[in-house]
């Protein structure tokens, strides 16, 4: 699959049943051999702006199904905020 194809998609976490935010407006961090190891994705409020500037980062692996619209995610507990805060259970 193509990053363009990614783009756009909503980012859905099973476990909370929770929109976390769309591809492309998140970042990517890409390994030395061009695999994508993890998303960040800014911890967004109210009107789009930005919360302390926190961002959840999701491990690749915890991505279990991306679909024509969606890319599901099963977000454990404990993940923590870029700031080092951690989702509530």
């Amino acid at each position: 699959m193509r990053l363009s194809e990614l783009s756009g998609k909503e980012i859905v976490d099973v476990n909370r049943a929770e929109r976390l935010g769309i591809l492309g407006q998140t970042d990517l961090e890409i390994d030395e051999t061009g695999q994508i190891t993890t998303l960040i994705i800014p911890s967004v409020k109210w009107f789009g702006l930005l919360r302390n500037g926190s961002e959840i980062r999701v491990p690749w692996e915890h991505i279990k199904k991306i679909g024509t619209d969606m890319v599901i995610i099963d977000f454990q507990e404990g993940l923590s905020h870029e700031n080092g805060e951690h989702m509530d259970g």
